[in-house]
Parts: structure tokens; sequence; C-alpha cells
């Protein structure tokens, strides 16, 4: 069973300094029908303006990742970790028992465009912890990279639920088969160009809802650029 998002479906916020899309439920944004999808608790992609940012802030009891797609974010937090991420990286924060954290546009200049994901933790109560991976050195295989995992495996950010996420990227009329596993679900949320999966055409900013099915065929009728999730 494969259910389509669309981009325009989504909440939207623009606050000047920041414009943001809500996948799921989120601050003022409330949908009772996308309240979250298995342990995906948010996907929010936002453009913030340079030099902008959210000032310290706590968190506890959920992984969290961002994932640039364009310009640089500086990150610090008070578990110790900090870092400027920049395309191509992802960074990891789970917040566990709790954490206090800012994250700012780390341009002047240049505009930031980012995809945060928030991910609900297997455990409760964990110490928090930072990392991030530049995945230009991870292992790609038709047209995939596994980015985050609950192992570690294949060099992964290692993340705190069974989840395994995957960043996409397909040439034009490039396809790939992402076989489920029974009993999982996979979420994928194009970023970027437009892709056909399994027969539903989707384009920039939809996403795909998958349960019960036992493949995901992906095609590229443009080059495309996307995050999969395969969740437990």
């Amino acid at each position: 069973m494969i259910h389509i998002r669309r981009s325009e479906a989504r909440g939207h916020a623009n606050h000047g300094w920041l414009d943001s899309k809500h996948t799921f439920s989120f601050a003022d944004y409330y949908d009772p029908e996308h309240m979250h999808f298995r342990s995906l608790r948010v996907i929010n992609e936002d453009h913030i303006a340079p030099g902008a940012g959210f000032p310290t802030h706590p968190h506890r009891d959920m992984e969290i990742l961002t994932y640039v797609v364009s310009g640089a974010v500086a990150h610090r937090d008070t578990s110790g970790g900090e870092g400027v991420i920049r395309p191509g990286q992802l960074q990891h924060m789970s917040a566990g028992k709790g954490v206090q954290h800012s994250e700012f546009n780390a341009s002047p200049s240049e505009p930031l465009h980012l995809l945060q994901i928030w991910i609900l933790p297997e455990e409760m109560g964990l110490a928090p912890r930072y990392r991030d991976l530049d995945l230009s050195g991870l292992i790609s295989k038709d047209g995939l990279t596994l980015a985050a995992s609950q192992d570690g495996k294949d060099g992964s950010l290692q993340i705190s639920q069974d989840v395994q996420l995957w960043v996409g990227r397909l040439s034009e009329s490039d396809s790939t088969v992402y076989h489920l596993s029974p009993e999982r679900a996979a979420w994928l949320q194009l970023i970027s160009g437009r892709l056909v999966v399994n027969g539903e055409a989707i384009s920039e900013g939809d996403a795909v809802a998958v349960n019960s099915e036992d493949e995901l065929r992906i095609h590229a009728s443009e080059p495309a650029h996307f995050l999969l999730f395969d969740l437990a």
C-alpha cells in the first residue's frame, strides 16, 4: 500500500528569517492524520536566512538528524558537540535525558536549506551525544548510500532506533529497487527532481509512505535527490 504526501499539503510557516514546511504536525501546525509515521516524528524542510537561526533551546528523548541541501549550518550543544555541517554531511544529536543546543546559518550572506529529522528513540533517558559524518567516504550502491542505522553498519551514523536512513541520488532515466523485509515500512522524501515509485509519479517536496510492500521500484524521470527511511 502506498500513500502520497504532496508537497503543497504540508504545513507551512514563514517567519521571515525562517521559511519552513512540516511533513508532520509541528509547533502551530496540527494535522491528526499526519502526526508521525512509525518512529519517524518530524521532517521539517527549512530555508534559513543568512546569519539567522535558532538560539539555545532544550530537547530530550529524541534522535535528531540534520541533512544540509545547500549552505552550511553551525551547531553547538551542551554535551560538547559542535560543528559546521555542509552538503554531503549528516549530523546526529541524541538528545537523551536532556540537552540544549543552538543552530544557525553559518554564512552571513548565503541562504541555508536543510531537512531536520526527528526520530523517536527506542529507549528514554539515554546519555546525550553528538556526531557528524562525511557521507562522501561511504560506499554507494545502485544510487543509495546508507547514512544512519541502528548498528552503524558500513560506517553509517549509529542512532538509537531500528531505522535505516539512505541518501538517494539518481541520474535521469536511472532506476533502483529497494527490498523491504516483512513487517517493515518505508518513507521516501523527495528533495529535488522527479521520481516514479511503484508506478506513482512524485515531484520535488512530495513524499511516499509505503506499507505492506516487499519492494520499492524507483525510477528517475529527471535527476533526483531523496531520503529513504526503512522503518521497523
